[in-house]
């Protein structure tokens, strides 16, 4: 007997009456699956709709606030511009889907690239069509600024609107059917949070082994699926079998639902998977470069005008510590100590000597609190971050960042990239004078794993989650809070 499972709960079915009124249980199950085409699109159009009133309203108090109080029609259009160059590509991208707002990540960065091409969009199409002097210089400044903290908001609350929904089981986004075998189909289940997701399991097939049944199974479960009219279909077989894999393919083509093959389980640790091809190749892609081309310019650019003029106007501050360094003891005003930079490049980190102590080989002994070898002056440069200053000329020079993972003595790198998974993923972008671990308490000695693995953890969501905002941030908590940019050692 086959062995076809519906073990998910259903809506209840309705009354005869109302089954038999509408055109009995078909009927229903067609709109019952439906429902979530109909929440895409309805999404979609609130989404859209709350960000051109979003920009219109910007425009237009900014235009009353900022434009010599006209708030008028210029205000409107161009406030009506400025959406148009934005809204138009996102939905050529798809970035109303409903899929796109069920978590908060990626919107600050998403929405700042995504507003800026359509502030620059305007200002190009006003100059081009010689109306610029129709607008207001500052009310345009005020909208660049005021629309983006907008957009920002109204994307905030309908995440945590939308998050709210699913997570209650009130909103599904898409209905899925699983078919494959017992134990994938059970594992997926368990291992995935599907109602945080949007997704909502109608009903699965289990296919029984051996080749004797694939048949039959794989009728009866197209049936099934045909009856609940799923959104997507997810086959649940091991890629190895490859013959099983093409016959459910073969059979699911003739449903009018979306295919998805689930992925091997040592593929979920991978947040950035998908198809890629190049011709004919066809690859899956796992992880991104840190940094994309445009990225890294543009990162590199904020290092040079910030560490340029910090530089500048800390000159004095460089040459009173040489004086107080070369008086209390002779020796080198600066310490040099190699350290892994990107792509685990060796490079000499500067710093103020603060210590007596030189070490640069494969043992060595990090600074702890009390530490005899550390002079009365290194002491206040410990204390101050003063000793840290001279990176900024490591900065200057391309092997550092102002904001970045935090670079440990070469002896410390060896050992922990032994014990630590993914911690040589650090050395995928430049280190940092500071960063956000350093900001968030991650600080001071790592003399216990614990320790290590927090800052580990911080350092790779900064290279995940990297945006301009971020690192301006990040320098700012900085500056602002001595105890956080008590950097480590």
């Amino acid at each position: 007997m086959n062995r076809i499972a519906v073990p998910f709960a259903l809506p209840p079915a309705p009354s005869r009456r109302r089954a038999s009124a509408r055109g009995g249980r078909h009927a229903w199950v067609s709109r019952f699956t439906a429902s979530t085409a109909t929440t895409r699109l309805g999404f979609t159009a609130l989404a859209t709709g709350l960000d051109a009133v979003a920009i219109l309203a910007a425009a237009a108090a900014m235009g009353r606030l900022l434009g010599h109080g006209s708030g008028g029609f210029n205000d409107l259009v161009l406030g009506v511009t400025v959406a148009m160059f934005y809204i138009l590509p996102g939905i050529l991208r798809t970035d109303y889907a409903i899929t796109r707002y069920l978590s908060h990540k990626g919107h600050v960065r998403h929405t700042l690239s995504l507003w800026s091409v359509a502030v620059t969009g305007a200002v190009v199409l006003a100059f081009l069509t010689k109306t610029s002097d129709a607008f207001s210089r500052s009310a345009s400044l005020g909208l660049a600024v005021a629309g983006y903290g907008a957009l920002l908001a109204v994307r905030g609350l309908l995440v945590a609107g939308l998050q709210s929904r699913v997570t209650a089981g009130r909103l599904a986004s898409r209905h899925i059917f699983l078919v494959g075998d017992e134990e994938m189909i059970r594992a997926f289940s368990d291992r995935h949070r599907l109602h945080q997701t949007g997704l909502r399991i109608v009903g699965a097939a289990v296919l029984r082994p051996g080749d004797e049944n694939r048949a039959d199974d794989l009728v009866l479960a197209a049936a099934s699926a045909r009856v609940l009219r799923p959104d997507d279909i997810y086959i649940l077989v091991p890629w190895a079998e490859r013959e099983r894999l093409e016959a459910c393919i073969d059979t699911f083509m003739g449903l009018p639902a979306t295919i998805q093959l689930a992925p091997e389980r040592f593929l979920d640790q991978f947040d950035d998977l998908h198809v890629v091809r190049n011709g004919s190749v066809a690859s899956i892609h796992l992880v991104r470069r840190p940094l994309s081309s445009s990225e890294v310019l543009a990162k590199r650019a904020l290092d040079l005008v910030v560490a340029s003029a910090a530089l500048a106007l800390l000159a004095p501050v460089f040459a009173v510590v040489a004086l107080l360094i070369r008086r209390e003891g002779g020796g080198p005003v600066f310490f040099v100590q190699r350290r892994y930079g990107f792509n685990q490049e060796p490079f000499g980190i500067y710093k103020f000597r603060s210590m007596r102590a030189m070490e640069d080989g494969r043992a060595v002994r990090q600074a702890t609190a009390g530490d005899s070898r550390i002079t009365r002056v290194g002491r206040f440069l410990r204390r101050t971050n003063i000793d840290e200053l001279p990176q900024l000329i490591n900065v200057l020079r391309g092997e550092m960042s102002l904001v970045g993972p935090r670079p440990h003595a070469m002896a410390h790198d060896q050992a922990f990239e032994r014990d630590v998974a993914l911690y040589a993923r650090r050395h995928n972008v430049r280190p940092g004078i500071t960063g956000w671990a350093q900001v968030n308490g991650w600080r001071g000695e790592t003399d216990t794993p614990e320790k290590v693995v927090g800052r580990v953890e911080h350092d790779l969501y900064y290279i995940d989650n990297w945006s301009l905002l971020l690192d301006i941030s990040i320098m700012v908590r900085t500056v602002v809070s001595r105890k956080a940019y008590r950097n480590a050692r």
